[in-house]
């Protein structure tokens, strides 16, 4: 049954919704003000709120301001005998769902509640994905619902794999401007020479190899949503430009001197914080105002331990394919208490992988904690601690006046004997880049990867059999 909580002054007013809405099917709870209002919020789930502004203690603002900050899917409705336009901007801006002036038309606020509630339902689907249920969590996917509600520009900060970009296509999907396109540009993955053209787009011999015009990032989200991801790296000589493309929507394309007009919302992210780039000289402040118009901050897995079971059973139903053999397995106790206890520096993409791993890997039945051990993979171990792990060498001795560049030659064939060839694995294991192990194994002569374990056998039985 649907239960809703009503709260005024007025007796008669209390009276009637009560009435109106019970023949309706509602279970429905009344309060005299805020104050009362609040404690019984407290004691069950409401899917609806419907609220006088002005009454004695806690006003409706004061309300619906709690109500949202302990669940982001219960809605509020403002209702009040004084309206004027600048109580109805600060219901709108603060997340009132809607707002209506006394004396109420039951006709209109029913039809209201039958919005509000499918707008609720809509935004209860599209957050199925989004695990979470902590405060800080609830808090962020309140604030993204608040933004989708308006066509301002959005600045999500928060570490990489918290879900920045999940939340920006939340933003877009909840949006009157969802059947529009949404389009994402990196804004780290582009030299500065190119950057320009990903956003603005180029005439034809605006530069050499330009041999036909093409639109930017900017032209092809017209109508819809721009997310800019990570923002922050974007160089400062051609940040002056995105600045006037925000502020007056228009821009022209590289090469050419006619202005492209477009309607679009922009959400940018970054993995760290902006304003502190301001103060370092490495963004302009006047683009960070104008970007942070609405700021939402996603808390990191570690501020979110109690969320991380309910996300590691989403991920096992999510990877555990028909024909896995993992895919009736479950996790222990003692695994979810470590999972708990891990401070997830790579957050809920970090956890995802984790997951996917010790279900491809699982026979079935219960996943313990030695899948953390799956695949070497030293969760929980720093880089020292995973290199005096590994296997000592067969060819030498570690001892004082090995050269550095012997050490150097057995560190890197130890490694590759331990992943069995993977230059990839032994790049993470290293910390270094994966053309560094190519070029190593090359300058040291180490076997090629298909016939590595072989061939470091036959040399360390050559080396035991020489006088």
């Amino acid at each position: 049954m649907k239960r809703l909580l009503i709260a005024d002054d007025d007796a008669g007013m209390r009276a009637a919704l009560e009435a109106r809405f019970q023949r309706r099917g509602w279970q429905v709870d009344v309060a005299v003000n805020g104050t009362e209002a609040l404690a019984k919020f407290r004691e069950g789930l409401h899917s609806l709120v419907i609220t006088d502004v002005r009454m004695p203690g806690h006003d409706g603002f004061e309300l619906m301001r709690e109500v949202q900050t302990s669940s982001a899917r219960t809605a509020v409705i403002l209702l009040t005998a004084y309206g004027c336009v600048p109580d109805a901007v600060e219901a709108m801006r603060n997340g009132a769902c809607d707002y209506l002036v006394k004396p109420v038309c039951f006709e209109k606020l029913e039809l209201a509640v039958e919005q509000v509630l499918r707008r609720a339902e809509e935004f209860g689907k599209d957050t199925e994905a989004l695990i979470g249920h902590s405060l800080l969590w609830e808090q962020a996917l309140d604030r993204a619902r608040q933004a989708a509600a308006t066509d301002a520009d959005v600045l999500i900060e928060a570490e990489s794999g918290t879900g920045k970009e999940l939340i920006a296509r939340l933003i877009h999907r909840l949006s009157h401007r969802k059947a529009g396109p949404f389009v994402a540009l990196n804004c780290s993955a582009f030299p500065e020479s190119l950057l320009e053209s990903e956003l603005f787009g180029h005439a034809r011999g605006a530069f050499t190899g330009a041999v036909a015009a093409r639109p930017g990032k900017f032209e092809m989200a017209s109508g819809g949503t721009l997310l800019l991801d990570e923002v922050g790296e974007m160089p400062l000589a051609l940040q002056p430009k995105l600045l006037r493309a925000l502020q007056e929507r228009e821009f022209d394309r590289l090469g050419s001197n006619q202005t492209v007009h477009v309607d679009i919302r922009v959400i940018a992210t970054s993995n760290r914080p902006l304003e502190a780039a301001v103060g370092e000289g490495r963004f302009r402040a006047d683009l960070f105002y104008r970007l942070n118009v609405i700021p939402i901050s996603l808390p990191p897995l570690r501020d979110r331990a109690g969320d991380i079971p309910e996300l590691a059973e989403y991920f096992a139903g999510l990877y555990a394919a028909p024909r896995n053999p993992g895919t009736n397995t479950r996790f222990s106790r003692e695994l979810l208490a470590r999972l708990e206890e891990h401070t997830w520096p790579g957050n809920v993409r970090e956890l995802g992988n984790f997951v996917r791993r010790a279900v491809a890997l699982s026979r079935g039945g219960e996943i313990g904690v030695e899948a953390f051990e799956h695949g070497k993979s030293g969760y929980g171990k720093s880089l020292p601690e995973r290199v005096l792990a590994l296997p000592q060498p067969h060819s030498a001795e570690w001892k004082p006046g090995l050269s550095l560049g012997e050490m150097e030659r057995q560190l890197f064939a130890m490694t590759l004997e331990s992943t069995g060839g993977n230059r990839a694995r032994t790049a993470e294991l290293l910390g270094v880049s994966l053309r560094t192990v190519r070029n190593k194994v090359r300058e040291f002569g180490l076997p090629p990867r298909n016939n590595y374990r072989n061939d470091l056998a036959n040399n360390s039985n050559k080396e035991q059999t020489c006088p």
